[in-house]
Order: C-alpha cells, then sequence, then structure tokens
C-alpha cells in the first residue's frame, strides 16, 4: 500500500473499506472488507444500568478533540490482555492527517489533567467509523462511548459502524449485518450532512444519558 494519504483513505471508508496493520511494528497496510460488519444502532443502543450510575456521577472530565494524537498513540500502546495492537506508526500519521481535515475525532476522559481513556475515529457525512478505544481507568472507554452516542445523535448522524463486534460492544448493542446491507446503509449515512460539534441537549452524564433516551 504505498502512497497512501488521508485523501485516499477517506475515499476507502466511503467506499466501505479501512486499514490494518498486523501489529504495531509491522510496517505495512492491509485493506478490511468484511463479510460480517459492526454496526452499533442508535435505536436499540443499551447503557448497562451500573454503567448509567457511575455516568450520573461524572467521575470524569469529557473533552472532544482536545488531545487527538494522544488518544491514538494511547490505544496503539501495549495493555493489559493486548500486548499488541493493530495501530502502526503510518495508521497514526494518516489519521492525524484525517484528524487536520476534520474528518477524524478523539473522545476523551480526563481525571487531574490526566488523560485516562477515550476513543477515535472518523467522520464522513453521517457515518461515524469508532476505529479504537483504551481505558487506565475503571469504564472510562465505555464512558466515552456513551460520550459520544450522545453527540452523534445530537449531530444528526444514521450510521455507528464498530467494524468488529466485540464482548464489550454487544453489551451496548451492537451486532453484525451482512456486507451488502452494510454497503447500503453506508451509502444512505454517506448522504447526510452531520455536525459532530452540535451539541446534546443534556450536559453532564445524566443530561446526555437524558438526550440518549429521548432521540434514540
Amino acid at each position: 500500500m504505498n502512497r497512501l494519504t488521508p485523501q485516499i483513505l477517506l475515499r476507502a471508508y466511503a467506499a466501505g473499506v479501512f486499514p490494518m496493520a498486523e501489529d504495531r511494528d509491522d510496517p505495512t497496510l492491509f485493506w478490511v472488507d468484511p463479510e460480517e460488519r459492526g454496526v452499533l444502532p442508535f435505536e436499540t443502543f443499551h447503557v448497562p444500568r451500573s454503567l448509567a450510575k457511575t455516568i450520573r456521577h461524572d467521575p470524569f472530565e469529557v473533552r472532544i478533540d482536545s488531545a487527538f494524537v494522544q488518544v491514538i498513540e494511547s490505544c496503539a500502546a501495549p495493555a493489559r490482555g493486548r500486548e499488541t495492537t493493530w495501530i502502526n506508526d503510518e495508521i497514526i500519521a494518516l489519521y492525524s492527517g484525517l484528524f487536520d481535515m476534520g474528518h477524524a475525532h478523539s473522545v476523551e476522559c480526563w481525571q487531574d489533567d490526566c488523560l485516562v481513556g477515550g476513543l477515535y475515529g472518523v467522520s464522513l457525512g453521517g457515518a461515524f467509523f469508532g476505529e479504537s478505544m483504551f481505558s487506565r481507568e475503571t469504564d472510562a472507554s465505555k464512558i466515552a462511548l456513551v460520550h459520544l452516542v450522545g453527540r452523534l445523535l445530537a449531530g444528526g448522524f444514521q450510521l455507528l459502524d464498530t467494524q468488529f463486534v466485540t464482548e464489550h460492544l454487544s453489551r451496548f448493542g451492537a451486532i453484525e449485518i451482512p456486507r451488502e446491507e452494510y454497503h447500503r446503509r453506508l451509502a444512505l449515512a454517506g448522504a447526510v450532512e452531520a455536525d459532530f460539534y452540535r451539541l446534546p441537549a443534556g450536559t453532564g452524564g445524566a443530561g446526555i444519558l437524558q438526550s440518549i433516551t429521548q432521540t434514540s
């Protein structure tokens, strides 16, 4: 995959494919277009009761796009139970380029001015493609996901692509759909104008939960 640029990467997302590396130290990339694609439907998005209780107490300060490179580097770093990742230096550079173009975003959880969790992804039209998340404190990545969904609903997004379905994501309602159905939904969402920076009606954890309930 030579001379891959952020612009080419964005066109690939519009076509339903995304890049990965075999591991953190592998300099090469390959395209992925799964037969079964993970999505998180907004209409069935579910926040587990215990997590909702935690969110209402606002254990973290949630920020948007204030430390994108730090988030993606944290996602690329080894962690307990995840000794290697698929995020290499080229992916970090490419998605940082998408961030500069306004097509990549991070949702961050901060505690005492330390980044303790978060996620990043790509936005294109009314579709958001979740890439990776990390957590250094209990529930930090989960809380970032809930805040992401609240923001996507407020901004008029139609599709949240999770690429694959993990046990972690399935607890929120993530499902797999056939490739053809995914491409159909992507085409519809891609034609929608959405605004990642439109704020949800509610503020704080309790407000985010209420806004999700009202709009999902």
